[in-house]
């Protein structure tokens, strides 16, 4: 049961938090409304870590283990939460999910053969294909749009 509602609670507050994120951007701009972002996931985190019982330090002996790469993740979160903060109010909420969508297939299938040298074929098909499906919902979409211009008496009503 909680296999099913872990992920839709997660995927619910992914879609809050961007609409959140991007709200605040427009009020308070783009970097301190990255940075509010960030300082609410840290507030968080540190929360549930609390809550756990178990100690942030427990296993510092296999900090030196960590390959270095692995701390720019961070960095790689401020520039996405940055670019989503801007593209949201530019693009539907659809395109932005499935935009989205796409590119943590994509980062997963890159992270899985960097860490243990194996590619998909499935996961690489099924990210092609929603890509596809993406490109050829933007192209019908801008197509019907040069129509409404071509043809002022259409109406979507029609």
């Amino acid at each position: 049961m909680f296999y099913f509602i872990f992920p839709a609670i997660a995927g619910i507050s992914i879609v809050i938090a961007r609409i959140l994120n991007s709200n605040l951007a427009k009020i308070i701009g783009i970097f301190p409304g990255t940075f509010f972002n960030f300082l609410t996931g840290l507030t968080v985190s540190s929360m549930l870590l609390l809550f756990s019982g178990q100690s942030f330090f427990e296993n510092t002996s296999s900090f030196n283990q960590i390959p270095v790469w692995v701390y720019f993740g961070g960095i790689l979160g401020l520039f996405i939460v940055s670019l989503s903060n801007y593209i949201t109010p530019k693009i539907s909420a659809f395109y932005l999910t499935i935009l989205m969508f796409i590119g943590q297939l994509f980062t997963g299938i890159i992270i899985d053969f960097i860490s243990m040298g194996s590619l998909s074929v499935g996961k690489i098909a099924g990210g092609l294909f929603v890509l596809f499906g993406l490109s050829f919902n933007l192209y019908m979409d801008k197509k019907k749009e040069a129509q409404n211009v071509t043809n002022p008496a259409y109406s979507p009503l029609d």
